[in-house]
């Protein structure tokens, strides 16, 4: 089987055409390794173009509603919230612990766009509410975010539906790096009723005062440098909003900075701006894949800069992103199951 070559993203990135992924996975193996092998320049990312037209619809129409939702008065929000998950359904701000301290910078609407309600053992959702709940929606009349579960559901399956195709093309690859050898990353992913999608509304950084707008910003000054727990997670890109007009609809802008936006730090341990075209998902590896192939396919360490800009403190980021992992009680390793392995980070994000 012949291979096609490796194209690249101006930062390094690999990329792949969604229409050589639906004919011709095989030829893509070379691709694949390259993006989350264990070569030093790898950045442990893969972006897929040439997506069909539906998907630009689908993700301005969920992205402005982020926005909207983060407008709403913080008594409504919270009718969205589900302590009881550990804020991993409905809204949540400032629940989540990054570099030592609550995260009030952003803030997250969580659902299961595959599955309303797990068809699960009553012990599994006990034990694991986090990924056994209930979706929490908004009502279908709150004024500003109607048709909000629609448009949430529509692009979480759509990002679910390339997430699943692109996992059967990993498969040859990823079967020889797990521990064990009857596992399928597809069969993993598309048959699991965990899967979680997070909405991040990121609040204009001139709200939250420790956030500097100077190009000598820590590199993580929107969000903590972190690690996913997902075998892979797809990534839209990111949309930025100003308000300029109380009365009016926020403007799509560009990014506020040439240093905003997404980092990571490659196989090698180097510093990388990875920009996802706005047409494009990108797809990357979380920590139960690095778990289950003994650390072979590591998980990708990233973050979100402000950047430095004299307009920065007026803009809002929003994107959207869909963790693909397996049901809780798949083993990871033969000492630990992924349901396991997640209560280990949650304790870490959230205080009890």
């Amino acid at each position: 089987m012949s291979s096609k070559s490796i194209n690249f993203t101006p930062e390094g990135a690999v990329c792949i055409s969604y229409p050589d992924l639906i004919s011709s996975p095989l030829e893509l193996q070379a691709s694949i390794e390259k993006a989350f092998g264990s070569d030093p320049s790898s950045l442990g990312i893969i972006v897929v173009t040439g997506l069909p037209p539906v998907y630009a619809e689908l993700r301005e129409r969920l992205l402005k509603l982020a926005y909207n939702f983060s407008e709403l008065d913080n008594t409504t929000r919270e009718k969205y919230t589900d302590a009881s998950s550990r804020y991993s359904f409905g809204w949540s701000h400032g629940k989540e612990i990054m570099n030592g301290k609550p995260d009030f910078l952003k803030g997250s609407f969580y659902a299961n766009p595959v599955i309303d309600a797990p068809s699960v053992f009553e012990q599994y959702r006990t034990s694991y509410p986090e990924y056994y709940g209930n979706n929490i929606w908004p009502d279908t009349e709150e004024p500003g975010v109607e048709g909000f579960e629609q448009a949430f559901k529509n692009l979480g399956q759509f990002v679910f539906k390339i997430g699943c195709e692109l996992a059967a093309a990993c498969q040859p690859f990823a079967l020889k790096q797990f521990s064990n050898s009857n596992i399928s990353l597809p069969t993993l992913i598309s048959t699991s009723e965990t899967t979680k999608a997070r909405l991040l509304h990121y609040f204009p950084p001139s709200n939250d005062a420790s956030v500097s707008h100077t190009e000598d910003e820590p590199v993580d000054s929107w969000c903590g440098f972190h690690l996913d727990h997902s075998l892979l997670t797809g990534l839209c890109s990111a949309m930025y909003l100003e308000k300029t007009d109380p009365a009016t609809e926020p403007n799509v802008v560009p990014s506020p900075s040439p240093s905003s936006g997404l980092y990571i730090r490659t196989r090698g341990g180097d510093l990388t701006k990875v920009s996802i075209p706005v047409d494009s998902l990108a797809f990357q590896t979380g920590e139960a894949l690095e778990v289950a192939t003994g650390g072979k396919l590591r998980a990708t360490p990233h973050c979100v800069r402000v950047g430095g800009s004299p307009g920065v403190g007026k803009v809002s980021r929003e994107t959207f992103a869909l963790f693909m992992q397996p049901n809780v009680d798949q083993q990871l390793s033969p000492d630990i199951t992924f349901g396991q392995f997640s209560k280990r980070v949650f304790e870490k994000h959230y205080s009890t």
